[in-house]
């Protein structure tokens, strides 16, 4: 049963990512109807949105586009950023769709944020507790372990909403924008999906290593 386990959750990230790259490569190849750059995309986008002050900017890194809160930047990897595709056209939209949403206070954006120091502790420290607490037969320790580590897996799971929200926006914006043809729409959604397969990936595997070590703690205290 372990190793079907650990099969698992070993699959499940890798096929998620087999799945982005592989769309992404696909659909970067495919130049959009408008011609508009990915940096184009974005700042149409945002300006359309009254959104002047956000900012956008080239990132190093392969996919490492993101939207920062505190600088109120949309950063775009290089290939996105200079690309004339329907990949970084959606990709472009995809996070200015997280600067609306911080615009307009979108409320699971201000949950995940709120979450964050709480989460970056329970990463950090929480294999150490359910460490000590397994090998030690430590159930209290292994409990406070489990606390900590379930901060983490609720900011995996919030982050599910705030990422979809975020593609319906993209979608809604390229569209009503011209930014593509009806005909790209398919396309764009298959760029988005494929994206949004490794955060369900992540929250799938966080989800089922907390219930393993619920378990565990379950059987240790039957024990005691």
């Amino acid at each position: 049963m372990y190793l079907i386990y650990f099969a698992i959750i070993i699959i499940i990230p890798l096929w998620a990512q087999f799945r982005v790259k592989g769309t992404y490569k696909k659909y970067s190849k495919v130049a959009s109807s408008s011609r508009m750059t990915g940096a184009e995309v974005a700042r149409k986008i945002l300006d359309d949105n009254g959104l002047y002050n956000v900012g956008v900017e080239e990132t190093r890194g392969y996919l490492s586009d993101h939207y920062d809160p505190r600088s109120k930047v949309v950063r775009l990897s290089s290939g996105n950023f200079f690309g004339h595709s329907v990949a970084a056209a959606a990709i472009a939209a995809h996070e200015v769709g997280h600067a609306i949403q911080d615009a307009k206070d979108y409320a699971f954006l201000r949950f995940r944020q709120a979450l964050v120091p709480v989460a970056n502790i329970g990463s950090n420290f929480s294999w150490i507790l359910i460490m000590i607490g397994i090998f030690a037969n430590l159930s209290g320790m292994l409990l406070l372990g489990i606390l900590f580590m379930a901060a983490a897996v609720v900011f995996q799971v919030i982050t599910l909403p705030v990422e979809f929200n975020a593609s319906n926006r993209a979608m809604d914006q390229v569209v009503s924008a011209g930014i593509i043809r009806n005909d790209e729409e398919r396309e764009t959604k298959k760029v988005l999906n494929a994206a949004a397969l490794t955060y369900v990936a992540a929250a799938a595997v966080a989800v089922l290593e907390l219930l393993r070590l619920v378990l565990i703690y379950t059987g240790m205290t039957r024990n005691e």
